[in-house]
């Protein structure tokens, strides 16, 4: 594995076919549906849900909530948020946002009779300002390119009363191995082939985020390893209540 960890020693720059919009189709829809299920199989709704409990605790555990859900893929992640929501009794209206139909199309059949989910296609820089008490980005922002990752998070900010929270993947070369592995075990799709290890190779390390959080001038960026191989960063609105560092 020694010319894999040099190859991760930094974000890839490759671009992922699922940025490529002038693709798509059924080919896409079926990579939306396998992708449902890798991620159940690594956990990827926890650490949204770790960050979206941070910040109600710290607004004072509001009775109802605001979720905005940007680059929502299929938002099956969402279906953790709207559970925890029942156990507490809160009162939830969540926004899936793509850019793609093909993931708006996916979202509304899984959500077609949940009626706190409402699915758009829309763009993450023409987003309303505050339209959201939380904007979350699951496995979003690395979809971006370094210079391109701060004005990304200014206009999730930007679009959320409370705060942002990010759940993005952990570039190292054992979450490589394992998508790797895991893609062609259930998969022949060219999407879930070629973006799954991609998408590793383009995530995030602890260095990243405090290089992110110094650029943007948040010395309080929460920021924490979760399980498996992720990691949750949480901008609080209102940063003096919400002390944290890198982990």
């Amino acid at each position: 594995m020694g010319p894999m960890s040099k190859s991760l020693r930094n974000r890839a720059v490759e671009a992922e076919l699922m940025d490529d919009l002038s693709i798509g189709g059924t080919e896409l829809r079926e990579a939306l549906r396998q992708l449902r299920l890798l991620n159940r199989i690594f956990v990827a709704a926890a650490p949204t849900l770790h960050g979206v409990k941070r910040l109600w605790e710290n607004a004072g555990k509001p009775g109802s909530l605001s979720i905005l859900d940007i680059g929502a893929g299929s938002g099956d992640v969402n279906g953790q948020l709207l559970r925890w929501a029942d156990e507490q009794g809160i009162g939830l209206a969540i926004w899936l946002v793509d850019v793609t139909e093909e993931a708006c199309e996916e979202a509304r059949l899984i959500y077609q009779n949940e009626p706190r989910v409402q699915v758009r296609r829309g763009n993450l820089f023409a987003l309303p300002e505050e339209c959201a008490d939380i904007v979350t980005g699951t496995q979003f922002v690395h979809h971006f390119a370094e210079e391109e990752l701060p004005h990304a998070v200014v206009s999730m900010l930007k679009a959320a009363r409370l705060g942002v929270v990010i759940n993005d993947i952990h570039r190292h070369w054992l979450a490589w191995a394992a998508v790797w592995l895991t893609t062609r075990i259930i998969s022949s799709n060219r999407y879930i082939l070629h973006d799954g290890p991609l998408s590793v190779a383009k995530g995030f390390r602890a260095d990243d985020w405090k290089r992110l959080g110094q650029t943007l001038e948040l010395p309080a960026m929460y920021c924490k390893w979760r399980p498996l191989f992720r990691y949750a960063v949480v901008i609080s609105k209102a940063q003096q209540s919400l002390i944290g560092g890198v982990e």
